[in-house]
């Protein structure tokens, strides 16, 4: 056994430790222990050498001088360090970068949002959504007002927040590598990003997802009333956030409810799930109030603009997370694969080999059953409801996957293997990212700079179908245009979710098209800012624009469908 110690401006020392503790006083010694024999050896400080004494080569002295350095109080960060620091900073930056406007779903929160508090709950019930991102984004405006970037920013700080608990839950999970790699991923995760920067609930989300997988954790390993007040609150807050909360605690209410009845810690483990089953049902109660409000929406709104799932969805969302299936986000989506498996499957056995266990290794069998247990009861439930599946819902789920994808690099023992898959899930992450940075989400902008520099006080503004009028309307003058929406005829800011396909199937583009042309008159331009195929409406608006049309020729096309944009509405003007 050999210490060192430096000291200035002695030269090295080096203790040979010959038997006992080296920290234990002669009178503390036991009875048939010898004390401690220690001999010095002078050693030239200037020449990094062995404990032996001879030179070290110029490659070996690197853990000697971090070694000094750190007894110097004068330790340096290393490359690796710096690479995790700096992959942590651009994904912080990148949280509050987008130049993209507000496309149909972010107006629409801002417009419900900027609402008197009253008014919400009436609102809300034509929107199917519960209440809680919204009130958050209300008092957020009061604040600091409802710009792009200043309505953004609240998401982008519910992501920034997440970042440490991630870091705890992959510590907790297996320690500061898969600590590590979790930090690293979820930092330059193109879905963490991108919902980072959009004016929606997915980031809080996620946030309290992780939050409560880890007030969870901490009261099943140990009961007090601040844990399980905890967990009451973080049941609860999930359940007011977004209704995909429910599949998760579906889950977790199964695993807590097999641990309290046949879990494997004993009658002590057992009663901790029991007190957790019953934190998460007075959390559970806690939704009551809204219960009116949610069946409601539940006969009323639904998601009419897409169709149900599919079990393919299992396996996309992966892709998803990674950032869709081009280039980069592709590549990433398949090493993310692979690290899924063998985080479920795989066992290090030295630097070279990995061996497959076919029963699953337990450390990733939980967050298998989080992520992809609860992806496929909401992908059960969207098939019985015939109800919408959309990527960003899997919020909810995404921290669990992630977690599993982090426990995967692990099951490389070799460190350069390891900090190797960091370094390319980092680089394939910001390339990723890119198109969310840089990219437009809708044709917005340009429909409104062109109706803001053409259309005169009067001119009637039509939006078929009537999702385009939120993120249109937003960016054009408050007052001078006439702005109606089909098929209802009403204000562009909303849109009036409730029995929606019904409503839409029944209508008439008829009745529209004279209204239109009455709200004009003879003097003034018809504006119609319109989409094909949207869900439900068929060819209606197509058809709209041909009846307008046969009643005005001169007629000229200023801005063409771009499918490139998320939300691509264009632009035709009527003249009278």
């Amino acid at each position: 056994m050999r210490w060192k110690t430096t000291c200035r401006p002695c030269p090295a020392v080096l203790l040979e430790v010959r038997s006992g503790c080296p920290l234990a006083r002669a009178d503390q010694l036991g009875r048939g222990q010898r004390p401690v024999t220690v001999r010095p050896v002078h050693i030239d400080a200037s020449v990094p050498r062995r404990s032996g004494g001879e030179e070290l080569a110029e490659g070996e002295a690197g853990g000697d001088a971090a070694a000094s350095a750190a007894l110097n109080g004068r330790r340096r960060p290393s490359a690796w360090q710096v690479a995790i620091a700096m992959a942590v900073a651009a994904g912080v930056v990148l949280r509050f970068t987008a130049r993209s406007h507000l496309w149909l779903d972010e107006a629409l929160s801002v417009n419900i949002a900027r609402l008197p508090l009253r008014s919400l709950p009436d609102a809300l019930r034509h929107d199917g959504a519960p209440p809680l991102y919204y009130l958050l984004l209300h008092w957020w405006m009061a604040l600091f007002g409802d710009g792009t970037i200043a309505v953004r920013a609240l998401s982008g700080l519910l992501a920034v927040a997440a970042i440490p608990l991630v870091w705890v839950a992959g510590r907790r999970l297996g320690g500061t590598r898969v600590a590590t790699a979790a930090l690293v991923l979820f930092a330059a995760s193109p879905f963490a990003v991108r919902f980072g920067t959009e004016t929606r609930m997915y980031s809080l989300l996620t946030l309290l997802a992780l939050a409560g997988w880890l007030a969870l954790d901490d009261l099943l390993q140990r009961f007090s009333w601040s844990r399980a007040i905890a967990v009451a609150i973080a049941t609860a807050l999930l359940l007011y956030t977004h209704y995909w909360s429910f599949y998760l605690l579906m889950v977790a209410g199964a695993v807590v409810a097999h641990r309290a009845l046949r879990g494997p810690a004993g009658p002590a483990g057992r009663q901790e799930a029991r007190r957790a089953a019953m934190a998460m049902a007075v959390g559970c109660a806690m939704f009551l109030p809204w219960i009116p409000s949610f069946l409601f929406q539940l006969r009323h709104t639904g998601t009419p603009w897409a169709g149900a799932a599919s079990p393919r969805v299992l396996f996309d969302t992966v892709f998803e997370f990674a950032g869709g299936f081009w280039d980069p986000g592709f590549v990433l989506g398949l090493l993310s694969w692979v690290l899924i498996l063998l985080a479920l499957f795989g066992r290090p056995i030295d630097g070279r080999r990995i061996e497959l266990d076919l029963r699953t290794r337990p450390e990733g069998r939980m967050l298998a059953v989080a992520g992809f247990g609860t992806l496929g009861v909401a992908m059960l439930a969207s098939f019985l409801a015939q109800s919408a599946f959309a990527a960003r819902y899997a919020s909810v789920l995404f921290p669990f996957v992630l977690l599993l994808v982090a426990l995967g690099t692990t099951r490389f023992a070799d460190p350069r293997v390891y900090g190797g898959i960091l370094a390319a899930v980092a680089v394939l992450g910001l390339i990723a990212i890119i198109p969310n940075a840089v990219g437009d989400r809708t044709s917005a902008p340009k429909v409104a700079a062109l109706l803001a520099a053409q259309a005169r006080p009067g001119d009637v503004v039509a939006y078929c179908p009537d999702q385009l009028g939120p993120s249109v309307s937003r960016l054009l003058p408050a007052d001078g245009l006439v702005q109606l929406t089909f098929p209802s005829g009403g204000a562009p800011e909303r849109v009036d979710w409730v029995d929606y396909a019904d409503r839409n199937h029944a209508a008439s583009t008829i009745p529209f098209t004279q209204m239109l042309l009455e709200r004009a008159g003879p003097t003034h331009t018809i504006w119609l800012v319109w989409s094909p195929n949207y869900s439900t409406f068929g060819t209606k608006c197509t058809a709209l624009g041909d009846r307008l049309a046969q009643a005005r020729p001169h007629m000229d096309r200023l801005l063409k469908i771009k499918t490139q944009y998320f939300e691509h509405p264009g632009l035709i003007r009527y003249r009278p």
